[in-house]
């Protein structure tokens, strides 16, 4: 058994999955585990998260990775960051308990309460806070919640990496990257939006102080985590697309990293916010521009639901494993990139940002998986391009690109994106989120080494 000096963990709180890494400062990879998203489905899209199957899993793949790590060194894991999904998140009472299950971003609850939103949050809510103003941002489903009778006031948000940390013992803190997704805060300001809270019926209270990501925020509690990860340092890494897209060192700014796992993430970096006016424009497009996890810097966030489109096609065609996902990919390599059926034969619908349903017309014999999966990647190339098209007219074209992300390791995605991204490189990591959020427990463990056994 070896025994590196330090190990650091990094979870990655993902739409279809939850991951653990470990590695060394170094980055060596140790032990890693990864569990199945606990999500509760129900009809219309609804699909939700309660805080009890959370961290239950949560456990369960920390247990998983410690036990990964046990097989390879006995040195204790001393720094844990937490990363994931960004929207979904917990409200919580003066005691920190959630009194409401989370909403997946892709959960359609809120659409009706964001069309009764007054018109001067409508025609302010892209410019003030660099989103597209829809179902998807995280004051669609707290309104949602507000009509259902859920307290809001007097309680407070968390988003789901917070919320994770908060259970292992860490402080009640936001985030500044994954709030900035929630539509509450002013991106010029970096402060909370007071009318939007006024709509909501809360106050600056309703959410908790703001930190960058990499923060120390406390330290693991004996009892929440296995006793080799006990007092080790919290953070929280920041919005999982974000944290993937620095794992392998600062971005450049003429770069697209692009990030395909349940939702494909176009991401670029810029040095600060654009314009009131820009962000309205890109939010047109259902263009993001927010914090990043970089301190000072922002990013611009376009995205498709490829993944989520691609993933229901291959469970309608009945594969639910790699080696069929595998067998899959060599049948669509096997084809040419336009597929071999007459032009027209099969429409697809649904990659948009704000859809997320697939949609097929096939209109002649002779369609197989292949050629259905062909096909839309074809259409969210075709989504692809006018989001690149947007973006050039904000900032000077893209020179080059990196593909990661689950769906990265199939050659016909490597493929179909070769076509619509600048010369592009493709990660060999499995867990590029959870080794970003390790490179960021690295950091906060440099700066603010904890006490190992003294937790609180």
């Amino acid at each position: 058994m070896t025994n590196p000096a330090r190990l650091v963990a990094g979870l990655d709180l993902g739409s279809t999955s939850m991951k653990m890494l470990v590695t060394d400062e170094a980055g060596t990879e140790i032990g890693a585990a990864q569990v199945p998203t606990p999500w509760r489905a129900g009809p219309g899209g609804v699909t939700e998260i309660t805080a009890e199957a959370l961290l239950a899993a949560v456990r369960s793949l920390i247990a998983a990775g410690a036990r990964a790590v046990a097989q390879e060194t006995a040195a204790p894991i001393d720094a844990i960051a937490i990363a994931g999904m960004a929207e979904t998140g917990m409200v919580i009472d003066q005691h920190g308990d959630a009194i409401a299950p989370g909403m997946a971003w892709f959960d359609p609850r809120g659409g009706d309460q964001v069309a009764a939103f007054p018109a001067e949050i409508h025609a302010e809510f892209a410019g003030r806070t660099g989103l597209p103003l829809g179902a998807q941002v995280s004051v669609a489903k707290l309104a949602w919640l507000r009509d259902q009778g859920v307290p809001l006031r007097g309680s407070r948000w968390l988003n789901l990496p917070e919320f994770v940390a908060f259970a292992l013992g860490g402080d009640v803190v936001l985030e500044q990257s994954l709030t900035s997704r929630t539509g509450l805060l002013d991106q010029d300001t970096g402060r909370p939006w007071p009318r939007m809270l006024d709509v909501l019926g809360v106050d600056e209270g309703f959410l908790p102080a703001l930190v960058e990501a990499g923060s120390p925020v406390g330290q693991a509690t004996a009892g929440a985590v296995p006793d080799r990860m006990a007092g080790a340092l919290l953070t929280v890494a920041g919005h999982d697309h974000l944290v993937a897209a620095e794992a392998g060192g600062p971005l450049p700014a003429d770069h697209y990293h692009v990030s395909m796992g349940t939702a494909e993430v176009l991401l670029r970096v810029i040095n600060g916010p654009l314009s009131f006016d820009a962000r309205r424009r890109l939010a047109d497009h259902l263009i993001n521009e927010v914090r990043h996890v970089v301190p000072g810097k922002h990013v611009l966030v376009a995205g498709v639901k490829t993944g989520l489109l691609l993933r229901r096609l291959l469970q309608t065609a009945g594969i639910h494993d790699r080696p069929g996902r595998d067998h899959l990919d060599t049948a669509v390599m096997a084809l040419p990139y336009e597929g071999k059926l007459p032009a027209g034969a099969i429409d697809v619908a649904g990659a948009r940002n704000d859809d997320g349903v697939l949609k097929l017309t096939v209109r002649t014999d002779g369609v197989s998986p292949a050629e259905v999966f062909g096909a839309v990647l074809r259409h969210s190339n075709d989504e692809i391009a006018l989001l690149i098209e947007a973006i050039d007219r904000e900032l000077p074209p893209a020179a080059t690109a990196t593909l990661t992300g689950g769906w990265a390791g199939m050659a016909a995605v490597r493929r179909a994106r070769a076509r619509v991204l600048p010369p592009m490189t493709a990660s060999a990591r499995d867990q590029e989120t959870a080794y970003g959020a390790t490179r960021v427990a690295v950091r906060a463990l440099t700066t603010n080494p904890p006490k190992i056994g003294t937790a609180p």
